[in-house]
């Protein structure tokens, strides 16, 4: 039987200049399976400010933000977590009575995935980014105990300014950057996502991701970008995208509704979000 949306309906969204169907599919997908009177949509916006005001104006019980918003937003929410704090980053947004609290899962995710994949925090890394996601990225490396690390950032304000908050080292091209600094590679650009100008580029030379023990890319749309795909054929140790996008849904998905789902049911739901 159809999901019936009705006056009572809570309504929950993602906001983004390039939306997906990620989100979409994976939240709505768990509303069903769990008989729950939710409704989730993405959007995109030209007035950052009137969106978030408008999340609490219209009881909008949250909201998923992605880039460029994930700094930006900042000024309009009422409260921040800890987990966005320190590292001046939101990608949730949960508005309890009209009062937004700021959170970033995927700082939370990271962090899981540091634990899961048990990646000793004497590994010298380099990351590659300096944009909200990367804020999240490192630091979670940084509350994990990761010492030795390296930005590779195009935009030296931003990527100085993200190296000197962390006492980690900054390049503008990881060309710079010699093999046994980077046996950790860490891709956060929009390289190698589905549809953009870069959608068949590989986010570090191949040198260094021959050189490099463990290979993560953020992008998730693929979940197989050309760096993933060729770091696979080498049998290096791949964290993905989709690894990060279905443990920091989650997170959201808990703080909007307060049902944490079965992990058969998670499983299910991301590749169910992937399918899209």
């Amino acid at each position: 039987m159809a999901r019936i949306i009705n006056k009572d309906t809570t309504v929950c969204m993602s906001l983004s200049a390039r939306p997906s169907n990620f989100g979409t599919r994976f939240h709505n997908y768990l509303y069903e399976k769990l008989d729950l009177n939710y409704l989730y949509k993405a959007f995109t916006t030209n007035n950052l400010k009137d969106a978030i005001y408008g999340i609490k104006a219209l009881a909008i019980r949250g909201c998923a933000i992605s880039m460029p918003y994930k700094e930006a937003c900042i000024e309009f929410i009422d409260e921040l977590d800890d987990s966005v704090k320190s590292i001046q980053s939101v990608n949730t947004i949960v508005n309890t009575n009209h009062y937004l609290k700021a959170y970033n899962t995927d700082y939370i995710a990271v962090a899981k995935l540091i634990v899961e994949n048990k990646i000793d925090n004497t590994t010298p890394f380099v990351l590659k980014g300096s944009g909200g996601m990367a804020n999240a990225m490192i630091g979670a490396f940084y509350d994990a105990g990761f010492k030795n690390g390296i930005i590779a950032a195009r935009n030296q304000q931003k990527g100085e300014a993200l190296a000197k908050r962390y006492n980690y080292k900054w390049v503008k091209d990881e060309q710079e950057i010699l093999p046994h600094q980077a046996k950790l590679i860490i891709n956060v650009t929009p390289i190698g996502m589905l549809g953009g100008i870069e959608s068949e580029t590989l986010a570090f030379p191949t040198t260094m991701i021959k050189n490099a023990d463990i290979v993560f890319d953020v992008v998730a749309l693929p979940v197989d970008t050309p760096m993933i795909k060729y770091a696979q054929k080498l049998n290096k140790i791949v964290i993905s995208g989709a690894d990060v996008a279905v443990i920091q849904a989650l997170e959201q998905f808990v703080l909007y509704t307060g049902v944490t789902p079965s992990e058969e049911l998670v499983r299910l739901a991301g590749e169910f979000a992937r399918q899209g």
